[in-house]
C-alpha cells in the first residue's frame, strides 16, 4: 500500500499566555511571558515560587459542570483544546466515519492534583471517603478515552507517557497511524497540570527549576548564559491530523503537511541528556530522512530549549553536529521562554508554533536572551520576532529517561 500523505487541518490550545490559538499566537509575537508567582497554593516554604499557570480558564462552554468535577485539569485542558481544534478544522462529527477516527494523546504526569487531594482525604478520614472517581481521574489515558467517548471515535486510542516528549511521540504515532491506513483522522497532542504542591516540591528538590522568584517574567531564559533552570507550566495542545484524501474530500482548509517523525533514546541517564547529543541528533536526522527532507531545506527549528544548563548546551551541540556550518544560518527559538515548560503538552504546543510560523511567515522570539553563552552561539531569534518565509520546520522534544522525538512539518503543496 502506498503511504498516505498526512496534513494538519485544525489546532486548539490552552496555555499560560492564551486560552485559544489566536491569543496564544499573538502573545508569542508580543514576547509576552506567562510566568508569575504561583497562586494555586501557598508557596512560602518553597525555594521556587514561580510557574506559568493557566489563567482565567473556563471549561463550561465545552464541559458540563458535573463532568468538570470528575475530571482532573489535565483532562479538561485536553478536552477543551480538542473542541477548539474541531471548530478550527470545520469538522462535522456527524459526517465522520467513527471507525476510522482515533485519539492518541501524551501526558507526562497525568492527574497529580487528584492524587494529592485524595491522599489527604484517606489520611484524615479513612479509605471509605476516597472518591470512586480517583482512578479514572488520575490515569493519563482518561483524556483520550473521554474524548473518544464524547465523539464516538472507535479507531486507535491510547495515551503515551515519555515525560517531556509525550505529546511529540503521540503526534508521531498518530502520523504513522494515518500514513499506513489505520485511520483517516486523528486527534493528537498532549496536556499536563503538574503545578501542585507535590509536583513543585519534586522538581525543586531535583534542583531543576529556576529560583528567580523576584523577576518571574525573566526566569525562563533559554540559551542565555545566566539561565538557572526551567519553569513549570500547565496547559494543553491539540492538532487534527487527516489523510490528504480525507481532508480534500470534505473540503478542509490545510495548514501544513506533516512529513517526518524521528524518535530515539539517549540510553545514558534518567534525567541528564547524553553529553554528546547523539540521541537528539539522531532524532532530528530520523525525522528529516523520514520526510525525505534535505538538511539545507530546514528553515526553522523550534528548540526544546528548556533554560537548563545541560539541555540548552547539548541541544545546541546536536544541531551543530547534524547541520554543520549551516547550523548558524537556521533561526531557532524556544517557546518555553514565554510559556514555561508545559511538560507532556510542550511538544504539541510547539508543533502548533511551527505550523503558525509556516502559515504567517513570522518567527517568534526567544525572550530574555541577554547574556550570550559561548557554548550556545546559534541564531536564537533573540527578543524580537522576525519575518521570514519558512517552508520546512522541525520541532524538538526531549524527556527525562532519555526519550527524544522530532517532528518535521512543511508548507503544503498539492
Amino acid at each position: 500500500m502506498q503511504p498516505k500523505r498526512v496534513v494538519i487541518t485544525g489546532m486548539g490550545c490552552v496555555t499560560p499566555i492564551g486560552n485559544n490559538l489566536e491569543e496564544f499566537w499573538a502573545s508569542l509575537l508580543e514576547g509576552k511571558s506567562g510566568i508569575r508567582r504561583i497562586t494555586y497554593f501557598d508557596v512560602s516554604l518553597y525555594s521556587t515560587q514561580i510557574a506559568a499557570e493557566v489563567k482565567n480558564f473556563d471549561p463550561s462552554p465545552y464541559i458540563d459542570a458535573k463532568s468538570v468535577r470528575r475530571l482532573d485539569k489535565f483532562a479538561q485542558y485536553a478536552i477543551v483544546s480538542t473542541y477548539m481544534a474541531f471548530k478550527d478544522a470545520g469538522i462535522d462529527l456527524t459526517k465522520i466515519d467513527k471507525e476510522k477516527a482515533g485519539v492518541i494523546l501524551g501526558s507526562g504526569i497525568g492527574g497529580l492534583q487528584v492524587i494529592e487531594d485524595q491522599h489527604a482525604i484517606i489520611m484524615e478520614k479513612g479509605p471509605s471517603k476516597v472518591s470512586p472517581f480517583l482512578i479514572p481521574m488520575l490515569i493519563a489515558d482518561e483524556a483520550p478515552g473521554q474524548i473518544a467517548i464524547n465523539c464516538g471515535f472507535k479507531g486507535p486510542n491510547m495515551s503515551i507517557a515519555t515525560a517531556c516528549a509525550s505529546a511529540s511521540h503521540a503526534i508521531g504515532i498518530s502520523f504513522r497511524t494515518i500514513r499506513y491506513g489505520e485511520a483517516d483522522i486523528m486527534v493528537t497532542g498532549g496536556s499536563d497540570a503538574a503545578i501542585t504542591p507535590l509536583g513543585l516540591a519534586g522538581f525543586s528538590q531535583m534542583k531543576a527549576l529556576s529560583a528567580r522568584n523576584d523577576s518571574p517574567e525573566e526566569a525562563s531564559r533559554p540559551f542565555d548564559k545566566e539561565r538557572d533552570g526551567f519553569v513549570m507550566a500547565d496547559g494543553g495542545g491539540i492538532l487534527i491530523l487527516e489523510s490528504l484524501e480525507h481532508a480534500k474530500k470534505r473540503g478542509a482548509r490545510i495548514y501544513a503537511e506533516l512529513v517526518g517523525f524521528g524518535m530515539t533514546a539517549d540510553a545514558y541517564h534518567i534525567t541528564a541528556p547524553d553529553p554528546e547529543g547523539e540521541g537528539a541528533r539522531l532524532a532530528m536526522s530520523g525525522a528529516l530522512k523520514d520526510g525525505n527532507i534535505n538538511l539545507s531545506d530546514v528553515g526553522y527549528i523550534n528548540a526544546h530549549g528548556t533554560s537548563t544548563q545541560y539541555n540548552d548546551r547539548i541541544e545546541t551541540l546536536a544541531i551543530k553536529k547534524l547541520f554543520g556550518k549551516n547550523a548558524y544560518n537556521i533561526p531557532i527559538s524556544s517557546t518555553k521562554s514565554m510559556t514555561g515548560h508545559m511538560l507532556g503538552a510542550g511538544g504539541a504546543v510547539e508543533l502548533i508554533v511551527c505550523v503558525k510560523t509556516i502559515e504567517e511567515g513570522i518567527i517568534h522570539p526567544t525572550i530574555n536572551y541577554k547574556n550570550p553563552d559561548p557554548e550556545c552561539d546559534l541564531d536564537y531569534v533573540p527578543n524580537k520576532p522576525r519575518e521570514k518565509e519558512v517552508k520546512v520546520a522541525i520541532s524538538n522534544s526531549f524527556g527525562f529517561g532519555g526519550h527524544n522525538a522530532c517532528i518535521a512539518v512543511k508548507k503544503f503543496e498539492d
